[in-house]
């Protein structure tokens, strides 16, 4: 790292001296009390509401810097008041905040036009919508005019004031962009920056980076051969672009700071079908490495083609504690893609949403989070209302298919009547949207909705212990199983211990236990097949828990495998929390053995490795190998944390010791102590391995 570098993130990182350049925060209801006196549709709220953002910032620059653009009005303005929101939220289904989020646009449609490029051909569709009597089309491509016209004016002024302080590289690249596409890579990185950052100011969150190693591919390749960048050079100017993620990342919304979708996907299969990982996915692995910072989260794409010594790459960023990259496996995933109907060359392409949700970047107007099924939930009710008269567990397994499908049913009804405010800037990156004068919100080429599945492992090992030892051994009797979850297992010591500790579990290589796993994990694949939302797309099976391990569980009373009421459930794809494991190998063995490509929706297996395991060259090319044999074993994607349980319990106790802890959460990183005391407790919960 440079000293520039080491300036700029102190600067911004340790000292947030990027924050003194901020107004004073406002009135978030100022806009939409005015909207609403002048009745304006929700399209003119959202093209009101982002230029009036753009024309309250004021350009600020701070020493060492080249890549210019940083928030100085922190104050989002809603596009409605809260009594016009209650009465949205009356009438349809608001997805979370209401606003768009969780898509990746396409970005080079931008960069290859540049912003003169991309007003003309905005310009171009506005006149032709209007010669054709299309006033609808036309009065929207009008509102995009108008976005791009605040955009450009805060440029210039960005530029003017470059130029007042002298700041000749800042001047050069945006004097560049007002009049071309990016000419160098500098240049493309600052107009993404501008880019990201007005997405942020249109309201719309969880903005995601996409394949960031391909669409800015030409211009490092061209730097490059014509000498204007060195391997060195790049890197830095990687490092200082990397830091602009987490100057305003305080003000997104979120968990915490953390958590706010700024993933950025590297290598993996092109849309061509050839191996994507470049120079330039290694150099930004080296630039995540140097900095350790939680943004951008990295996502690696891999395959069984991938050499070990890009897991090995990967590995040294786990060793450092940043709980990235994310692991995603093409042989996998691609596949499953195509299942659904995406198309091959899409399908090639896709990209990491917030967390680890496939969408493809530019085509998916997708929520992937819209609901969640718990496995745990449905077990258990099956359980207490089936088993006193059950005539086998072949007799509980069916009642627990049809519970799924039932759950599956509901869940697909209550999607209906769903409403997302308006992102006219995004949709200028949206396939089909600017072009037919369409907003992205109302849909554009994949619809698709995505599900949730928390508690798989509580639902399979409670699914195991009452085969084995209810049916099988008959060593635990109906009733006394049922009043022992009655009563949370109190005066049950003996039966908690066994089904806790003894009974067969997920992750432990068990034949019986892993193909209940595969068989919930079937039946949900199954049970969402054949369903239409209203926007014509289908339904994603997931393996992902998001918060919903934490939220689900502590409403669920105990379970057949000795989880007492109100315990958590493990993070995403992953062994219970009290399960005695044999090691890693014995988990991977496990959570790769169901049909992977039918859960596509995404959700890794996530995995606590102790930090000592990460020592030496020879313990990072095991972790590494690690990781390669749970690709080639056929799993779809895989998260690490390097942790200490020691580290956590004093950050508890001396938070100002550990300001610069980082841990993955659920699929995002955050600094151990901003995070509320039950996801620290849970963290520390889950297992520590060692090789």
């Amino acid at each position: 790292m440079t000293e520039r570098i080491q300036a700029l993130r102190k600067l911004f990182v340790e000292d947030h001296g990027h924050r003194s350049c901020r107004k004073a925060p406002s009135d978030e209801f100022l806009l939409a009390r005015v909207f609403q006196k002048e009745g304006l549709s929700d399209i003119r709220r959202a093209v009101r509401r982002l230029v009036w953002m753009l024309n309250e910032e004021t350009p600020v620059f701070f020493p060492g810097q080249t890549i210019a653009f940083v928030r100085t009005n922190p104050t989002l303005q809603a596009l409605f008041t809260p009594e016009e929101k209650e009465e949205l939220a009356r009438s349809h289904r608001l997805h979370e905040s209401g606003e768009l989020s969780n898509i990746c646009v396409d970005y080079s449609r931008f960069l290859s036009a540049g912003f003169p490029g991309m007003r003309s051909l905005t310009e171009q569709r506005y006149r032709m919508f209007s010669e054709q009597g299309k006033l609808s089309e036309a009065d929207y491509l009008k509102g995009e005019l108008e976005i791009l016209d605040a955009l450009t004016d805060l440029i210039r002024r960005y530029l003017c004031a470059a130029k007042e302080q002298g700041l000749a590289e800042i001047a050069g690249s945006l004097s560049r962009l007002l009049s071309g596409a990016p000419q160098t890579l500098h240049d493309a990185l600052q107009m993404q920056r501008i880019l990201h950052f007005t997405m942020w100011l249109s309201g719309s969150y969880h903005n995601t980076l996409g394949r960031f190693d391909q669409y800015m591919l030409p211009w490092f390749q061209a730097d490059m051969e014509s000498g204007r960048l060195t391997g060195e050079s790049a890197l830095e100017l990687l490092e200082e672009y990397f830091l602009t993620f987490n100057i305003d990342s305080d003000l997104y919304p979120g968990m915490q700071q953390g958590d706010n979708g700024q993933s950025m996907v590297l290598g993996g299969m092109t849309p061509e079908g050839a191996d994507g990982f470049s120079l330039l996915s290694e150099l930004c692995l080296k630039a995540s490495l140097q900095l350790r910072l939680i943004d951008p989260k990295i996502n690696l794409r891999v395959s069984k083609n991938t050499p070990l010594s890009i897991y090995e790459l990967g590995t040294h960023l786990t060793k450092q504690g940043l709980g990235f990259p994310q692991y995603s496996n093409d042989d996998v995933v691609i596949p499953g893609l195509k299942k659904l109907g995406y198309a091959e060359t899409d399908a090639r392409n896709y990209a990491a949403a917030a967390c680890w949700e496939f969408i493809i970047p530019g085509k998916g107007m997708e929520i992937p989070n819209i609901d969640a099924l718990c496995f745990a939930g449905v077990v258990r009710d099956v359980i207490v209302r089936a088993l006193p008269s059950a005539s086998g567990y072949e007799d509980i397994r069916s009642q627990v298919q049809a519970e799924i499908r039932s759950r599956v049913e509901q869940m697909c009804e209550n999607t209906k009547n769903l409403y997302i405010y308006p992102a006219p800037f995004l949709s200028l990156m949206m396939e089909g949207c600017a072009e037919n004068g369409k907003d992205v919100s109302l849909g554009c080429v994949y619809n698709n909705y995505g599900f949730h599945g928390a508690g798989l492992s509580t639902a399979a090992d409670s699914l195991a212990a009452v085969k084995k030892y209810v049916f099988e051994t008959g060593e635990v009797s109906r009733k006394d199983l049922l009043d022992a979850m009655e009563k949370d297992f109190e005066g049950y010591d003996r039966l908690l211990h066994l089904l806790r500790y003894e009974a067969p579990k997920m992750g432990n290589n068990d034949p019986e236990a892993d193909a209940i796993a595969s068989d919930l994990l079937h039946t949900f694949s199954e049970a969402v097949k054949g369903h239409k939302n209203e926007r014509g797309g289908c339904f994603r099976a997931g393996t992902g828990s998001a918060m919903y391990y934490l939220w689900f569980s502590r409403d669920l009373g105990a379970t057949p495998d000795g989880r007492r009421a109100g315990e958590g459930f493990a993070c995403n794809y992953s062994p219970s929390l009290f399960t005695r494991s044999k090691g890693p190998v014995s988990i991977i063995k496990s959570f790769t053995r169901p049909d992977l490509t039918e859960v596509v929706n995404g959700g890794p297996l996530t995995l606590e490795l102790h930090d000592t395991l990460f020592r030496n060259e020879e313990s990072i090319s095991k972790v590494a190998a690690l990781v390669k044999s749970f690709v080639d074993l056929g799993g779809h994607q895989l998260q690490l944390n390097s942790v200490n349980r020691d580290t956590m319990l004093d950050a508890q106790k001396h938070p100002e010791k550990y300001r610069n802890l980082i841990v993955r959460v659920w699929g995002w990183s955050g600094y151990f102590v901003e995070l509320d005391k039950d996801y620290q407790d849970h963290i520390i919960k889950r297992a520590e391995l060692s090789l």
